[in-house]
């Protein structure tokens, strides 16, 4: 009877220990997007050419040295020599200093290099640039993208709030992507319901809806049968390790309870209540993985092929 009871309230502490496990729901997947080398360098560049007296001036030669070598993606040395034209330059040419501060810009994005890019803006006059400025629109979507790579959503929103006072077809499509890329389901099945028609967007989502595993079904198959919540997500190594740890921790614990001693029992029981619950979260984090991968094998091409990235609404390059 002292057994029985001493078994019973392991168990019972076992229980509230696993019970502050919580099963993930939301998936965090990795979008990337691929830009290839010719569709930038198709892009026109936004601002008039030198005058023959602007390029006899020391900043217009460092200036069409970094366009140089902006237009073949030497993007670090481009900035070089565009730093080199921005301290040349005089104070008074403001138009030109501002078009030098945005090809800047432009090389940390178009470089991943959000930190830097941000910094490079705020150290910048882009903040005074106004609708007539030639590349305004690439602006605001440069910046919008840089807060959303920085997980900066206040400043997100402000700009897209912008975007959708200025230009409301690029909103659009950004609000798409942000909710792609955030795999923020609801929003999408909202995107797809609603005009206009996008048939690749509907594809995706059954697609996704019919291979996802759900992470609640694994661990519950783990707490009924350790292993088995890594085999529905296919793990047979892993399911097959957790099913004979498990398996011999549970029968030594039997064992000790029965036979004694008592504490060897005890001992053994704690450790199979780390493996036990463990075994449960670990299987609801891998379907959470799973689905990740999945999501991001659908939705990689499909935002490259539909074009959903924000780098790919850009009017301009060098």
């Amino acid at each position: 009877m002292k057994r029985s009871t001493q078994l019973g309230t392991l168990i019972a502490i076992s229980l509230t220990l696993g019970s502050c496990y919580r099963v993930p729901k939301e998936i965090e997947p990795k979008i990337n997007y691929v830009v290839q080398d010719r569709y930038l360098r198709q892009l026109p560049h936004p601002f008039p050419e030198l005058s023959p007296a602007e390029r006899q001036t020391q900043w217009g030669a460092e200036y069409l040295i970094g366009i140089s070598m902006a237009r073949n993606l030497d993007l670090y040395q481009a900035i070089t020599a565009f730093r080199r034209a921005e301290i040349l330059i005089p104070q008074e040419e403001t138009a030109r200093r501002l078009e030098i501060s945005y090809e800047i810009l432009l090389c940390y994005y178009l470089g991943q290099k959000y930190d830097e890019a941000a910094q490079s803006y705020q150290n910048s006059p882009l903040f005074k640039a106004t609708p007539d400025f030639a590349a305004f629109h690439d602006l605001l979507i440069i910046l919008y993208d840089i807060h959303q790579q920085l997980g900066e959503c206040t400043q997100a929103a402000q700009i897209l709030e912008l975007i959708q006072q200025y230009y409301p077809d690029d909103y659009d499509t950004l609000a798409l992507s942000s909710a792609l890329q955030s795999a923020d389901l609801p929003l999408l099945d909202h995107f797809a319901a609603c005009p206009p028609e996008r048939p690749y967007l509907r594809e995706f989502l059954c697609n996704y809806d019919t291979q996802k595993k759900s992470p609640t079904t694994a661990a519950v198959l783990n707490a009924i049968l350790p292993g088995a919540g890594y085999l529905y997500v296919g793990q047979r190594q892993t399911a097959a390790t957790a099913f004979l740890v498990n398996g011999l921790f549970i029968a030594s614990s039997v064992y000790f309870f029965i036979h004694g001693p008592i504490y060897a029992g005890i001992i053994t029981t704690s450790f199979e209540a780390g493996w036990y619950f463990g075994g449960i979260y670990g299987a609801a984090n891998e379907a959470k993985f799973y689905n990740e991968r999945i999501y991001e094998r659908l939705a990689n091409p499909m935002m490259n092929c539909e074009r959903l990235f924000p780098i790919f609404r850009l009017n301009y390059a060098f």
